[in-house]
């Protein structure tokens, strides 16, 4: 189905949700609709938050009115004007917000369906959409334009399709991707929680802070192959800086300020100034370039309570954050350097991914002739690696163009992650200078790069991906050893302190339970290696190895297990 036939699938069924929730809920004033390829949402002022119980009747009312009444709406152009005076006269105060100030230039359609009129941005569609397979999903708050200071409306989100079966394709999608919630996964498996006492700020349990430092781990292993030096920066700096910077002009709405001794101090949100002062601090010959500077900076920067999702949206995040200085002639080579580091580090997570290159945005700084010098060289990066990609103009950061990698998880949703981003801007602000091969004065430029992007939200990715199965060398907990009965439990311990001084992340469970019950914790907790020992086990030296996900039990020496799962960590195999 070709994407305009969708939007118009979608804006249908938008318009039967609207009728339905007028015809339950009589004094209801429509806010924004919204139709795309992926869905639509309509927000409606009434008079109490609507539960999932309205929602389900309110589907099934659009479902009575469609049967009755037909799928094939009335389409007509209509001027501003007469759009205005429409909401006027039905007493739609945010529709007439809309038409007043919102609607974009261009033209607008009026859409007219079993008795409910709305107006929206475009020309009327040149297909008829068909009857929709619809689905309302959830309903939720929403300030009304995005805004905290204005009222709060009923959002009801939902989802169409041309045929049943696309819906129920649909419909499975969404239950697994429930299944694999990053924020369910992560209590069941005790990796992270969330307080009141800091909101939107993640606490590490044990578990959780374990997957961390393996990511770092693996990180630090290409910085140094990549000769990267680490540095860490202060977490408060003062307010000039971040001016000097250009965050304070493009970002301030983000940050979290401080005072002492009565000087203004902002908590960073980003490392980049830091590392300009380290670069600056001494004076630097063209001999020392290129210079590496890499962080795993605690950063912060303020969500609305409202956008704030678990892991990969937060207040508080560690970037695994890099600045490459660099001579011009120097900006290919380092790019495409940073191209293949990240290649490496996704290939041992077998994610697939696509590039985009990020051009202007309208918020930014420097000169029309430095964006395009930048955009031109990492456009020659792109096509020097031989990657394809696409570009998404006005994407980019306000200091500079960017490259920018998309992983897919298993469920084929797209995340942006890592990114490399050439800034020839914050170097002139900083006064940043190196001594060239003529003892004259000149201006480096910054690559900015980033793999993992923020580790916070790349660990909550990891964990949807995997289904909180994750690989063997990333599991938190990688064997557990189960006697059969208490008489075993000194073999199950001396068996795990042999798996520890190996290397391998190994406990005992000697409750005094069910063998069943402690075998089937060991599985619910996703761990990679569950071994049982009984007493033909103690008297042969042995362990039953069952491995997650597969039903068979295989009898192995200890030895002959530890340098098994010992080699397949050491390669970072699953």
């Amino acid at each position: 189905m070709r994407k305009d036939e969708s939007i118009q699938l979608n804006r249908v069924a938008a318009m039967w949700t609207v009728a339905a929730v007028r015809g339950r809920f009589p004094d209801a004033k429509l806010g924004g609709v919204e139709a795309t390829e992926q869905g639509f949402y309509c927000d409606v002022d009434v008079s109490r938050p609507l539960t999932e119980v309205d929602v389900a009747a309110i589907e099934a009312e659009a479902r009575r009115l469609l049967e009755r009444d037909g799928a094939e709406p009335d389409y007509r152009q209509i001027d501003r004007a007469d759009a205005l005076r429409l909401f006027e006269r039905r007493n739609e105060p945010w529709r007439a917000e809309w038409a007043r100030e919102l609607a974009p230039e261009g033209a607008l359609t009026c859409i007219e369906l079993g008795g409910s009129v709305d107006v929206y941005a475009g020309e009327p569609p040149r297909v008829a959409p068909g009857v929709p397979a619809f689905k309302l999903l959830h309903a939720a708050g929403a300030y009304w334009r995005g805004d905290s200071a204005n009222p709060v409306l009923q959002r009801i989100a939902g989802v169409a399709f041309a045929e049943r079966a696309e819906l129920n394709d649909y419909l499975a999608w969404q239950e697994e991707a429930r299944q694999r919630d990053h924020r369910k996964l992560g209590k069941q498996l005790e990796l992270f929680l969330f307080a009141e006492e800091a909101p939107g700020m993640p606490f590490y349990l044990p578990n959780g802070a374990i997957v961390r430092n393996e990511l770092e781990t693996l990180s630090r292993a290409y910085l140094r192959k990549y000769g990267y030096e680490e540095v860490r920066t202060p977490m408060m700096m003062e307010r000039g800086l971040w001016e000097q910077s250009g965050h304070w002009e493009h970002y301030r709405d983000n940050m979290y300020f401080s005072e002492m001794e009565r000087r203004s101090l902002a908590v960073k949100p980003m490392n980049c100034p830091g590392h300009m002062l380290m670069f600056k601090h001494k004076l630097r010959s063209y001999k020392e370039l290129p210079i590496r500077y890499a962080e795993f900076g605690q950063v912060h920067r303020h969500e609305f309570s409202g956008a704030l999702n678990g892991l990969l949206r937060v207040r508080t995040f560690c970037q695994d954050d890099a600045h490459v200085f660099v001579a011009p002639d120097q900006i290919a080579s380092e790019a495409l350097r940073a191209i293949e580091l990240v290649k490496e580090v996704y290939a041992v997570f077998g994610f697939e991914y696509s590039l985009e290159l990020s051009t202007r945005p309208a918020d930014s700084m420097g000169s029309d002739e430095q964006w395009a010098e930048a955009e031109a060289a990492l456009e020659r990066v792109l096509k020097a690696a031989g990657l394809p990609y696409r570009v998404n103009p006005g994407d980019g950061a306000f200091y500079g163009p960017k490259i920018d990698f998309h992983i897919k998880d298993a469920l084929r949703r797209s995340h942006q992650c890592a990114t490399i981003q050439l800034d020839f801007q914050m170097p002139e602000k900083f006064g940043l200078t190196y001594v060239d091969e003529r003892n004259e004065r000149r201006t480096p430029i910054v690559i900015h790069r980033a793999v993992y992007g923020s580790i916070d939200r790349f660990l909550g990715i990891l964990i949807e991906h995997y289904a909180g199965a994750f690989p063997l060398w990333l599991a938190p907990v990688q064997a557990i050893v189960i006697p059969v009965a208490d008489r075993h439990a000194a073999y199950a311990e001396e068996v795990r302190e042999r798996l520890v001084d190996a290397g391998i992340r190994a406990e005992a469970d000697a409750r005094n339970e069910k063998l069943g019950l402690k075998v089937r914790d060991a599985q619910l907790r996703k761990i990679p290696y569950v071994a049982v020992v009984g007493d033909r086990e103690m008297e042969a030296g042995l362990l039953q190895v069952r491995e997650r996900g597969q039903e068979r039990q295989s009898a192995l020496g200890v030895s002959d297990f530890i340098a098994a799962a010992a080699g397949r960590i050491r390669r970072r195999e699953a």
